[in-house]
């Protein structure tokens, strides 16, 4: 196939520029019935590019799985190396769910990396699989969570010897790459299928000095979120197929089922347009933005009381390599904290971060940005923010990114978002089974699922994170004054 091509891309803009008579939905009629200030931002040509799902000769034909939205989904497995690729308009969560329903066909038990992004859970909350948590190797100098090491999977797979699949996040939030080869091998050593969260690592597969991506290292199951570093529209997706342990008929039937019936023809071609991107410019592209980012990396050492997070994280047992295009900044030294230094970037400097905590700062990087000029603004704005804001250190440095603090499971995810319940102060829930996810946001990784007990360590975590500016996903009281929890008798 040629990858230089964009199949649904060039026939949606061809549809637009036909000018069709549009006697369908979306009622603004490719703009001549949206709102002007709407027009004025995004566009008269975005707008006439909005065309519904069921369009003839777009996604769907006299040949339906020789479509413009078929070709393109098959030019993207064959991109990525998949059997079989899905473009999602739901995100990743979309995907995480619909392979929760897929393998809920097969089996109860699932093994699951408790780190996992929040939306897993929600997949298990629909699916009703039991999961079986393991958790990720911490860093005992940095502090942070980092991946599932293969002798804790193997000891999962020796007690729940049947589960109907491993999940495991690789990349994590701060570039940790975990051996999907080892992991797969012992999964597949009880024929047991691989599900990798590759969210973070849509671009591995386009460029040697980067870890191969999952679906090269023998994943059965594979999530890009293409948007976040790959160039695709927000919102936008891909699930892959790598192997046939899975019946991709049964993957097609839940994806379909948790997606919706009108799905962004934009986000599509976002899609499109982001494989070709990939393909065709990606390594040139890549290599520019990771050398750039080394000097980079220099240029934050250099500010006094500032340090990185860089290849070393590689040097932790259950790390096997290390994604560099983000720039996880260390801030301890400074003795201001990273949400103190992050509002101050955002107030004085207009310049916004991906994550930022207590001990830290993230900014990520997309391919093809210049990161030369990019990372001139952010370094300008870093020097001030320091100049400004930074005390004097007393004693020893706390641990760079605590990870969250899990209480026991003793409910399923599903019977206890769907059991009874009872509204409580979220203070005065110690001991309580929570009804509800809470996941501090970003990275999303759930600090409290439903099913698990609360405890006195959790309360205090997830109150410290609010109060030092973050937000919590997944609570019906979005200002957690109080917690839903399950009714025991």
């Amino acid at each position: 196939m040629d990858q230089d091509e964009t199949p649904y891309l060039d026939a949606l803009v061809d549809l637009a520029e036909r000018e069709v008579g549009r006697f369908h939905i979306p009622g603004h009629k490719g703009g001549r019935g949206a709102d002007a200030r709407w027009r004025k931002a995004v566009g008269d040509l975005a707008l006439a590019l909005d065309f519904p799902a069921g369009t003839e000769d777009l996604d769907i034909g006299p040949d339906p799985l020789n479509t413009p939205f078929q070709q393109a989904q098959r030019l993207a497995a064959e991109a990525w190396g998949a059997r079989r690729s899905w473009f999602l308009v739901n995100g990743a969560s979309g995907g995480n769910h619909a392979i929760c329903m897929a393998l809920a066909h097969l089996g109860e038990v699932a093994i699951v990396q408790r780190n996992v992004h929040s939306s897993v859970i929600d997949g298990l909350v629909l699916s009703g699989l039991k999961p079986r948590f393991v958790a990720p190797a911490v860093d005992d100098d940095l502090g942070i969570a980092n991946c599932m090491t293969v002798e804790a999977l193997e000891r999962a797979l020796d007690e729940d010897p049947l589960p109907v699949a491993v999940f495991v996040v690789s990349p994590t939030y701060f570039g940790a790459v975990a051996d999907v080869a080892a992991l797969a091998e012992a999964a597949h050593a009880r024929n047991v299928p691989l599900v990798v969260d590759e969210s973070w690592g849509a671009h591995l597969a386009f460029s040697d000095e980067l870890p191969a991506n999952a679906l090269a290292c023998g994943a059965d199951v594979v999530l890009n979120s293409v948007h976040k570093l790959g160039g695709s529209l927000t919102q936008s997706a891909i699930l892959h197929l790598g192997t046939e342990r899975i019946d991709g008929r049964i993957v097609d039937r839940s994806v379909t089922l948790v997606e919706t019936t009108s799905p962004s023809a934009l986000l599509t071609a976002s899609l499109d347009a982001a494989r070709r991107h990939n393909v065709v410019d990606g390594h040139e592209l890549l290599s520019e933005t990771i050398a750039s980012l080394k000097g980079l990396r220099r240029a934050v050492v250099a500010i006094d009381g500032l340090d990185v997070l860089d290849e070393e994280i590689a040097e932790a047992p259950s790390v096997f390599a290390w994604d560099p295009l983000r720039l996880s900044v260390d801030v301890r030294g400074t003795g201001a904290t990273g949400n103190e230094i992050a509002r101050h970037l955002r107030l004085q400097h207009d310049i916004w971060l991906e994550l930022y905590a207590e001990n830290v700062i993230v900014a990520v990087f997309g391919i093809g940005e210049e990161v030369a000029e990019t990372g001139k603004r952010l370094i300008g704005g870093l020097r001030d923010a320091v100049e400004q804001l930074s005390r004097p250190v007393h004693g020893e440095r706390a641990p760079f990114a605590p990870p969250p603090p899990w209480g026991p499971t003793v409910m399923t995810p599903r019977a206890a978002f769907l059991g009874d319940q009872e509204v409580v102060p979220f203070s005065e829930s110690t001991g309580r089974i929570a009804a509800e996810s809470l996941a501090a946001y970003p990275p999303g990784v759930p600090n409290v699922l439903p099913g698990e007990r609360l405890s006195d360590e959790t309360i205090d975590f997830i109150e410290d994170s609010l109060a030092h500016g973050g937000q919590v996903r997944g609570a019906s009281d979005r200002t957690l004054r109080t917690v839903r929890v399950v009714v025991e008798e």
